[in-house]
């Protein structure tokens, strides 16, 4: 027997639950045989469905050749999955089962509910990109109609709401449906109820009262193709997702607050001028290393972040497209104050995200609708995480491209300012022209959107490097005013901080934007190795450096505190690894033209560089 899973990955599995190496054509073929009405197609049909896009002739043949694959590879079996005719193909049930079982079988209504539910979460055929359009219709077509299945079994399930565990069976449910179809009236006051009504209506007016962003149309009354692509509705509707929380250690308040946020995911879920990702979803997004990436392809505007910790649960709302921390506050996580800390994060959050969305709106819309610009500047940012010169020129070219695509968006330029600083940074070498394209970069970023924080930030930063430290913290104070919890921002301050003499202010304010961004970018721990050199904390300083996941860029500030305590071995391994980096360094050329507002800074520099070797 074997087994066809359609829902993850499209796949063919063998009893023991050993996958068999099946053309992917073939795999579509199954699935396509197996939802319809009839287990026999004809070879025509099949030849259109899986190659539309080419000529019937041609078409006719790639079959051919796709059945002639298909009897080699089940030529050791007693019984064939397949029955080839010389006009049609027929599937043999007897031989094949498949997770589609699911929605036919019976069972009581929650069961049923739970199953098709467990099933659909998982997303139909979601490993495979459609070959051609008609393949595409079709899986679009079967996921239709299982959402249709799964609103009906949700119905179905209502009158055994009252039993133990139902009432989580079903409001997982309505959020999947909710998640596909936010203007699902019927499901959103089903699940409303099932909650116990919510506090939030009394403080906060419902999506009837808001104005809702209308997708705008041409003179001609059409669509554009852009907007359409990002979301058919007729309302475009910001996306929030609240990821589950995260702890260091195997915490066991750690199941409490993963129920807290469920349960505020489906109090915001009374909202209407929003729609909330699902807890599934959330999950997956939550696991995924690659999460810049699946929030771009989801559309989504908005994050909640949250982890546990011994204080409490720490919760901060950030806005995607420009990484901006709008919202962070920490909750007490002790049982006997829960169901009062539950309403009150339910209604902190709520009110935030409501009044975030009515200033972020026209912003939020000019992201979404230019999708190509954005999706560029998404690669670009995501590169920027390494402080490597390959990542930060490939980051170049795409903040460049996505500047073709729209030539005002704003985010792109300061992406670009920070390509030429890191740039400035990476190779040491004293190149101003790399910074006055920062600084123009940076000044076309405030020209086109003066409230952001991130045009005030790259500039603060190219005013550093300029040797201007006073102008430096200036821009970075307004940009921290701007934005009072965006990470980033509090980051480059401290960073300003240490070169303007007051490293002690810098760790304190680079402490704080690592409590924002507690899984932090290497940049982050390089700053406050600085910060801790600058102290004579040399410890604390090498343990920065030994946190960071690439130490390319803090070889040389390793060194030196490895060499100002002593550690000539773990002192002359770290020079090594910077002039391997950077063969040509020079410790008066580079002295000569890093920023320091007081001499003493230089002079502890320089001793710490001359003991390691440099």
């Amino acid at each position: 027997m074997l087994h066809l899973q359609t829902f993850g990955d499209l796949r063919l599995i063998e009893t023991n639950g050993d996958p068999v190496r099946y053309p992917i054509k073939g795999l579509l073929m199954m699935a396509h045989i197996y939802a319809g009405a009839s287990q026999e197609l004809s070879r025509y049909e099949l030849a259109q469905f899986l190659w539309n896009d080419v000529e019937a002739d041609l078409a006719r043949l790639n079959l051919r050749k796709l059945l002639s694959r298909i009897r080699e590879t089940d030529g050791g079996r007693a019984e064939m999955p397949f029955d080839f005719t010389a006009t049609t193909v027929r599937l043999n049930t007897q031989v094949v089962s498949s997770d589609l079982d699911i929605f036919r079988a019976g069972g009581s209504p929650l069961e049923r509910l739970n199953a098709i539910a467990e099933l659909t979460q998982r997303g139909f055929i979601g490993n495979i990109k459609p070959a051609t359009k008609l393949i595409d219709a079709w899986i679009r077509a079967q996921r239709d109609a299982q959402a249709l299945q799964l609103r009906q079994a949700l119905l179905d399930a209502l009158p055994d709401a009252q039993k133990p565990g139902a009432a989580r069976t079903i409001s997982s449910a309505a959020l999947q449906i909710l998640e596909r179809d936010p203007n699902d009236e019927q499901v959103r006051a089903l699940l409303h109820r099932l909650s116990g009504g919510s506090s939030l209506n009394e403080r906060l007016p419902n999506g009837d009262d808001h104005a809702r962003v209308q997708v705008k149309r041409s003179e001609t009354g059409e669509t554009p193709a852009d907007i359409e692509r990002i979301s058919p509705m007729p309302l475009i509707l910001p996306r929030l997702v609240l990821l589950p929380p995260t702890s260091k250690h195997a915490d066991a308040g750690l199941a409490l607050a993963n129920a807290l946020i469920e349960d505020v995911t489906i109090e915001l879920c009374a909202l209407r001028n929003i729609s909330i990702v699902a807890p599934h979803t959330a999950g997956q997004i939550r696991r995924d290393s690659e999460k810049a990436a699946v929030v771009a392809r989801h559309s989504i505007a908005y994050l909640l972040d949250t982890r546990l910790s011994e204080e409490g649960l720490f919760a901060q709302l950030v806005y995607f497209p420009t990484d901006e921390i709008i919202w962070a506050n920490r909750f007490a996580m002790t049982p006997d104050i829960l169901p009062r800390q539950r309403r009150l994060i339910a209604q902190q959050l709520t009110m935030s995200v409501a009044r975030e969305l009515a200033e972020n709106e026209e912003e939020r819309l000019r992201f979404e609708a230019n999708p190509e610009a954005y999706h560029a500047y998404l690669v670009g940012s995501s590169l920027m995480s390494k402080l490597t010169l390959p990542h930060i020129r490939r980051a170049r070219k795409a903040f460049k491209q996505s500047l073709s695509h729209k030539a005002d968006f704003s985010p792109s330029f300061t992406g670009l300012a920070r390509t030429f600083t890191s740039e400035w940074l990476v190779t040491a070498q004293g190149n101003n022209e790399l910074l006055h394209l920062a600084e123009q970069n940076a000044l076309r970023a405030i020209e086109r959107d003066p409230a952001s924080a991130a045009g005030h930030r790259e500039l603060g930063v190219t005013k550093l490097y300029l040797g201007d430290v006073d102008a430096s913290v200036a821009a970075l104070h307004l940009a921290e005013d701007l934005s009072p919890h965006f990470a980033d921002v509090i980051y480059s301050h401290a960073d300003t901080l240490v070169h303007a003499s007051r490293p002690g202010d810098a760790l304190a304010k680079i402490k704080k934007a690592i409590s924002l961004n507690p899984i932090a970018p290497d940049a982050y721990l390089w700053c406050a190795a600085g910060a801790s050199f600058f102290l004579e904390q040399y410890e604390e300083a090498i343990a920065y450096v030994e946190a960071m996941k690439d130490k390319a860029p803090a070889h040389r500030i390793a060194a030196a505190s490895c060499a100002m305590i002593g550690d000539r071995k773990r002192a002359l391994f770290h020079r090594q690894r910077a002039e391997s980096i950077n063969p040509v360094f020079d410790v008066e050329k580079w002295l000569a033209i890093v920023p320091f507002k007081e001499h003493w800074q230089k002079e502890l520099y320089r001793e710490g560089l001359l003991k390691a070797g440099f």
